[in-house]
């Protein structure tokens, strides 16, 4: 009866550990040794089975059966795992062996629960992916920085504190994300990683960046948001291909200087700037999209018109009380977001009616008062005691010569024009009793003409010269053969 009861303890002991076991279906790794992928994510795993390990270093089992040559499928024509997919398990560690698979161009190890690396890790020399992101690993291995190859590193949502500063060593590295971690620095060498494209070290507790980090000239995405900084180092303007920078959710007081021709999206939001200066704005040239919003912003400069390709402005929760009547001139803006700052002198309606009806409100200002438009140092003023807009003409391109009663416009008008490229001419409101001849001085830029409220009777022929034009407006003038100036610029 003993005998039996020690058999039967003996038998349950080899049943849990048959079950506690893990293993991978064997056509799974057949089928990894044809295309060289094996996709292991969200089985459950708590390690990684050495039957994976030994993918490319064991003989295969159809190795000692008896195989045909007429088979599709040969044994000996497999090839290296070079893509292993691992994520979304619940693995705690990787085990020295995966130096057993030297041919790996693509690791993927998020959504895991390891929190330390092998060092064997620094042997596969081939990897250009590995994504460790949504660990809880609290340090970067010395030898992950021996990777040569590697193009992307994936390290958001872990622990980290510090990161070693053989970093700058990854010499191939585009996209580095960081984020979500405890980092308060970074290492000076990460300006050596000068093929960068793609840098996130969002949601840190960084308080400066490293002054020379301007070298990663290559990179378009800077993201900074969510972290503890008071200033940009003036290097960043060394960086010219950046397109999107993001600095929300920090401790900024004022607008960096950014010239960076390539820069279209600026994220400064919840900081604590008090003033937009015109030195900063000017550098702005290819700005789309800029982002203040939750920020102590008291006033609006009438530079805010150099901003000739802002097309969403978003100054949600600051301190304007007024808006310069200039802000309608801007050609390309198509979103406008005031709500929550006291503005004096508009009807709460307004605001909420879109950006449409605001600017043709703040227009309309401009009609009431059109000279205020010109204040400061954007007038010049010509012997003919007449007033030229030269912030308008360098920077939206617009020469106006308007509502002055003329029946001729000054060639210092079109001499204050020249060779800037001006697509838009506003003559209207004057005497005029033909069309201005020196036109034709912009007929490889000029697209939009108007001559409405004139004296005209006729069309000059000069005007089919103008071979970028797409619109004229003639309204309200004398014309006395309408069908022959058809004919003309047919």
């Amino acid at each position: 009866m003993s005998r039996f009861k020690r058999a039967e303890v003996d038998s349950l002991a080899g049943f849990r550990t048959e079950k506690a076991e893990q293993t991978v279906p064997y056509g799974l790794l057949k089928a990894a040794r044809k295309s060289g992928q094996l996709n292991l994510s969200g089985r459950g795993l708590t390690e990684v089975p050495q039957n994976v390990y030994r993918l490319n270093s064991d003989t295969p089992e159809e190795a000692q059966q008896n195989v045909s040559f007429g088979e599709s499928d040969h044994w000996w024509e497999q090839t290296d795992l070079t893509k292993m997919l691992l994520s979304s398990n619940q693995l705690t560690h990787l085990s020295d062996d995966i130096r057993l698979l030297p041919a790996l161009t693509t690791l993927d190890l998020h959504n895991n629960q390891l929190s330390n690396l092998p060092s064997a890790l620094g042997e596969l020399q081939e990897l250009q992916q590995l994504r460790l992101s949504h660990n809880q690993l609290k340090s970067l291995p010395v030898e992950v920085c021996t990777l040569r190859n590697l193009r992307s590193l994936t390290l958001q949502q872990n622990l980290l504190e510090s990161l070693p500063e053989e970093l700058g060593q990854l010499e191939n590295l585009t996209d580095l994300d960081l984020s979500n971690n405890h980092l308060k620095t970074v290492p000076s060498s990460l300006s050596c990683l000068t093929c960068l494209q793609n840098l996130n070290l969002s949601y840190n507790k960084i308080s400066c960046l490293p002054d020379n980090l301007g070298q990663l000239t290559n990179v378009k995405l800077l993201d900074c948001s969510n972290n503890q900084l008071t200033d940009i180092p003036a290097s960043l303007s060394q960086m010219l291909a950046m397109e999107q920078l993001y600095l929300r959710h920090n401790k900024l007081c004022l607008l960096p200087k950014l010239p960076a021709p390539m820069l279209k999206d600026l994220y400064l939001g919840n900081n604590q700037i008090e003033q937009l200066e015109t030195e900063q704005l000017a550098c702005l040239t290819a700005i789309s999209l800029l982002e203040l919003r939750d920020n102590k912003i008291k006033s609006l400069p009438e530079q805010i018109t150099l901003l000739s390709t802002l097309a969403r402005l978003d100054l949600t929760n600051n301190d304007i009380s007024t808006l310069p009547a200039s802000l309608s001139l801007l050609p390309n803006l198509k979103v406008l977001l005031l709500e929550g700052n006291p503005l004096r002198g508009i009807r709460r309606d307004l605001l909420t009616k879109g950006t449409n009806e605001l600017l043709k409100y703040l227009r309309g200002r401009l009609k009431e008062d059109p000279e205020r438009a010109d204040e400061g140092h954007t007038a010049m003023t010509l012997p003919s005691q007449a007033r030229v807009n030269l912030h308008h003409i360098k920077t939206l391109k617009l020469l106006e010569y308007s509502e002055k009663q003329v029946s001729n416009i000054p060639d210092e008008v079109f001499d204050a024009a020249a060779d800037q490229g001006v697509t838009t001419v506003n003559f209207s409101k004057n005497q005029l009793t033909s069309i201005p001849s020196r036109l034709v001085e912009f007929q490889s830029s000029m697209s939009d003409v108007n001559l409405g409220f004139n004296r005209l009777t006729c069309c000059s022929p000069d005007i089919c010269k103008l071979l970028q034009l797409t619109h004229i407006d003639l309204g309200n003038n004398p014309l006395s053969d309408y069908h022959r100036m058809n004919d003309d610029l047919n």
